[in-house]
Formats: C-alpha cells, structure tokens, sequence
C-alpha cells in the first residue's frame, strides 16, 4: 500500500506541476538491478537443490543469494552517494524527492528481506532447516521476488515517467 500511496502521489505531482524536472540517474542502478535479479534466480537455485536433497548446494546458493541481496544495498548506497556528489538532493526537485522516497521505502523493505535471508542462511548452515521444514524459506524468498518485482516496477516508473 505504501508503494500505492507513493505511485499515486508521484503521479498526481508530475501532472500538475510547471517545476518537474526529470534528474540524470546513476548508471549504477543498472547493475543493481541486475544483481537483485541475479540473487532471486540463486535463491531459486538453491530451493531447487534442497527439493532435490542437496543441502550442500542448497546452503551454498542461499548464501550466495543472500550476498547478492547485501550488495545490492550496498550498491544501493553508492547510487546515492553519486547522486549527492553531483548536487541531486531530497529536496533539489520534486524527481529527486520521489526517487529518494520511493528507493529509500525500497531499501527499507529490502533490509527486512535480507534480515530473513540471514535467519534462513544461519539455521540451514546449522542444520535446523531443511527439506521438511520448508515454509521459513520459501516464505522469504517469495517475499524476495516480490522485492525484486516492485524493484523492476520503480525503474519502469522512474526511466519512463519520472
């Protein structure tokens, strides 16, 4: 819903204002998108090998998906410095605004994704996760691809509309 809010409010304030101004985004967020999607398709990788019964590859994967997941905060965070750098601030223009809001909501979610992609990473590194107890993670790596949706959702809305 907050993404709604936030769509909705972007949407009626590009409209209807005379000082919108589409701001130049980092490259990077190219490469961070190809590494969300990157950790999704691990993360699938690895349900695939603990269906198959290969806790090894399972184990080995999620931690790498979850990886993926970090660095792409990380990178994140460098998107955001390169901004600053080249003046683009919160309040620069209502585009920048909304690019900060919307990726910042972002992130914030994104934190409780990886949040679960630890807690999941740490019991199945210690055996307490496995084939039969299989809700925790599926549970976060749903969650996961709906991050990485409403990520390719925020590019389409930012490269196309803002």
């Amino acid at each position: 819903m907050v993404f709604a809010a936030f769509t909705s409010a972007f949407v009626v304030r590009r409209g209807l204002s005379d000082d919108w101004a589409s701001m130049a985004k980092p490259a990077i967020l190219w490469v961070n998108t190809v590494i969300l999607l990157a950790s999704s398709f691990v993360l699938d990788l690895s349900r695939r090998a603990l269906k198959a019964g290969n806790r090894s590859r399972f184990n080995f994967w999620w931690s790498a998906g979850t990886a993926l997941g970090i660095l792409f905060l990380v990178g994140q965070s460098v998107a955001w410095y390169q901004l600053r750098q080249a003046g683009v601030f919160v309040a620069t223009n209502p585009s920048s605004s909304f690019f900060y809001v919307l990726t910042a909501a972002h992130a914030f979610h994104l934190l409780g994704g990886v949040a679960a992609l630890v807690y999941v990473d740490i019991q199945a590194w210690r055996l307490r996760l496995g084939p039969a107890k299989r809700t925790t993670i599926d549970i976060a790596a749903v969650y996961w691809h709906f991050l990485d949706g409403l990520w390719l959702y925020l590019m389409i809305l930012f490269y196309v509309w803002g």
